[in-house]
């Protein structure tokens, strides 16, 4: 993972609305959940919804497909393992007393 996404990433996690809305998601595990389902959990006003899902659809955590007539928010586990993985990596190199 570049620094770069990291960061867009990171900084649309950074908000505490958008931030409940992915935990939501990573709970929902691969199904996800309709936006209806999403209002209805967390109460937030469709548009702002609508605006906070939108940024996080283009940091590339969040995707979303149309069934029927729903859409259905999903996590991007592979995103956000990646995520993950780059905060993580070189870990303590430098101080190996961190981890025992």
């Amino acid at each position: 993972m570049e620094l770069e996404q990291a960061a867009k990433q990171l900084e649309a996690l950074g908000n505490k609305t958008r931030l409940t809305i992915y935990r939501d998601l990573v709970e929902a595990g691969r199904q996800g959940n309709t936006v209806g389902e999403i209002n209805e959990r967390l109460d937030i006003p469709p548009s702002t919804l609508s605006h906070h899902i939108s940024k996080l659809v283009q940091t590339g955590l969040v995707s979303q497909e149309r069934v029927s007539r729903s859409l259905v928010c999903s996590a991007e586990f592979e995103n956000m393992e990646s995520l993950i993985m780059f905060l993580a990596s070189n870990c303590c190199a430098d101080d190996s007393s961190i981890w025992g």
